[in-house]
């Protein structure tokens, strides 16, 4: 308990010296801005914010008795009985959406998916029908360089074992893309 004592007592005297520090701000022969703790001739004293200090829980105080979210789903362990999920939607981008030219063809989808993601469990997009990527522990993909036109998004659930237990609502997306094809805009004046 003294050793405990003596150490506590030794890194508050460091902590404190170490705030109690002041810090001088120059500059060196090659314009270099230079922070030091030793004064200087044209140093300038740099007066610093109070640290910000979070004190860490401590174990007791800490409930046992309520599950944590990282146990309840490593409890659903693979082998498991399905467990259904209340939500599985596209949450972005929205059904009707339309991509500007700007956006060159990328978005990214993402899911919301309650409760959360089973760790035996997957999602894949598919893009007009076709699998765009392989099946992923995510609720966030990226799609780039869509051609223009419209497109239609649909996310599916998988199992640990690939089959597909949920599929989202289809979500239309239009995406603009300037055409090479096109000729120089005849209501510029400058062309």
């Amino acid at each position: 308990m003294r050793r405990l004592l003596a150490v506590g007592l030794v890194m508050g005297l460091a902590w404190s010296m170490a705030q109690a520090a002041t810090v001088y701000r120059t500059t060196d022969a090659q314009g270099n801005v230079v922070f030091t703790d030793r004064p200087v001739d044209d140093a300038q004293r740099v007066d610093l914010a109070p640290l910000t200090v979070v004190p860490s829980a401590s174990p007791s105080s800490t409930p046992s008795a309520a599950p944590s979210r990282e146990t309840s789903s490593s409890r659903r362990a693979i082998g498991q009985p399905f467990m259904p999920y209340t939500t599985f939607r596209i949450a972005s981008p929205p059904d009707g959406k339309t991509l500007p030219t700007g956006a060159a063809g990328n978005v990214q989808v993402m899911l919301d998916i309650e409760p959360d993601l089973r760790p035996d469990h997957k999602v894949r997009l598919l893009v007009d029908g076709n699998v765009s990527q392989s099946a992923l522990h995510t609720s966030a993909f990226m799609l780039t360089n869509l051609d223009r036109g419209e497109h239609t998004l649909r996310a599916e659930l998988l199992d640990g074992d690939g089959k597909v237990r949920h599929r989202s609502a289809p979500v239309t997306l239009y995406v603009q893309r300037a055409s090479v094809n096109l000729p120089a805009n005849p209501n510029n004046p400058a062309n």
